[in-house]
């Protein structure tokens, strides 16, 4: 990492990798609820889609908590931010293990979706401060190699852990990552210099930003197909291909080898050409979300299309390296609303994609629907271009963004 005014990082990689395990927790925690449903509407004493509720909550916690703990610690040292949030994180596991009933699990999922968005926006600040301006994105994939290894790892492993020992089991090691994390930030991660001029007000101010609002726009609908196919994944290799249930850990850690590989090529091709990336990116999952509506009638092709989707995760860094561009002085609060928007493209998703199966589609129609948020990303994203060569002066944009 970067030398700041307090010293150097005693090692690069260790550094980075504390990052991504807080990664690796948030989305472990994020995923590993959704095969735990049936434990916790038993013990719980509530029906599976009263689950949901959870799901939702932890989601809404994201989008509530990026913005407004952004704003409250534009001035506080990023490391000192990075501990609270992970040790935030923790508390709202923990407790969700020990919740007595229904309401309160809840209410605590939504305490540890809060520092989500923030903690994933300050950690690609710091990953990103400290490498040269033309690695950028690959050291943001680096880090958020932690949520993917989780959708690979983490919630396969949490799930079985759960269904065997406990939901109860999953969240307290969640917890335990969580302390863990905030131990290595401390002894890894460099202090780095606060930024003197930073406000409430200035981070505030990106909501107000054209170019902000369109990449946020994009995350939030462009990456939406991913998520509606994915959240109904199981029901269409099961009912429509005829796999068997007992595939399904099989369909995860092929979900996660995809987006491992998508964040890791999108990194590349982000810090290549940033501008000539994220359009052929949304092509390609356009293209692969479509397709997937077919191969869906066979197992095998269902399974290689399922990583083909994973592979749409390559956004992710691209995005939230635009946004750093484009911030100005509100870079905490435009690099953390990057992940409430990827939780508003999960809710998104999982909405049209659920009116379309209700609507009497069959169940791999989720891949056209992938299809159109895809496109709609791309229309967004040629429509803010647009827009900004006719805002700003075309000497002013960097080569990597032309």
């Amino acid at each position: 990492m970067q030398e700041s005014s307090q010293g150097q990082a005693r090692s690069p990689r260790l550094a980075e990798f504390a990052l991504a395990l807080g990664g690796f927790g948030i989305g472990t925690s994020e995923f590993v609820i959704m095969g735990l449903m049936n434990r916790v509407a038993g013990d719980l004493a509530v029906t599976v889609p009263q689950v949901g509720y959870a799901i939702s909550s932890y989601a809404l916690g994201v989008v509530v908590g990026a913005p407004i703990i952004s704003a409250l610690a534009a001035r506080m040292p990023r490391r000192l931010l990075l501990i609270l949030l992970m040790l935030v994180f923790a508390v709202g596991n923990i407790a969700s293990a020990m919740a007595p009933e229904f309401w309160s699990f809840v209410a605590l999922r939504f305490l540890a979706g809060l520092p989500h968005g923030a903690y994933f926006g300050v950690a690609a600040l710091v990953a990103a401060g400290a490498v040269p301006v033309d690695q950028r994105a690959r050291a943001v994939s680096r880090v958020m190699m932690g949520l993917t290894v989780a959708i690979l790892l983490g919630a396969p492993l949490g799930t079985w852990a759960g269904n065997q020992f406990g939901w109860q089991i999953a969240f307290t090691g969640v917890g335990v990552i969580a302390v863990v994390t905030a131990l290595l930030i401390r002894l890894f991660v460099p202090v780095q210099p606060v930024d003197s001029t930073a406000s409430p007000v200035k981070e505030l101010s990106a909501l107000l930003k054209q170019r902000v609002l369109v990449t946020i726009a994009i995350a939030c609908i462009g990456c939406g197909g991913m998520f509606s196919i994915f959240s109904y994944v199981m029901p269409t290799l099961t009912r429509q291909a005829g796999m068997s249930e007992a595939l399904g850990p099989l369909v995860l850690v092929i979900f996660g080898i995809g987006s491992i590989i998508g964040n890791l090529v999108g990194g590349r091709m982000a810090d290549k050409n940033l501008m000539r990336a994220i359009p052929r990116i949304l092509i390609w999952c356009a293209v692969i979300q479509g397709l997937y509506y077919f191969a869906a009638n066979s197992v095998w092709s269902g399974l290689l299309f399922v990583g083909l989707v994973g592979t749409s995760m390559a956004l992710a860094p691209s995005l939230q390296t635009r946004l750093m561009d484009v911030a100005e002085d509100a870079q905490t609060m435009a690099a953390s609303l990057n992940h409430a928007a990827f939780n508003g493209a999960n809710a998104l998703g999982a909405w049209l994609a659920g009116l379309a199966i209700s609507a009497g589609f069959t169940p791999s129609s989720t891949g056209f629907v992938g299809t159109g948020l895809a496109l709609c990303g791309l229309v967004i994203f040629v429509f803010g271009r647009w827009l900004e060569k006719r805002t700003y002066p075309a000497s002013s944009l960097s080569n990597n963004m032309s």
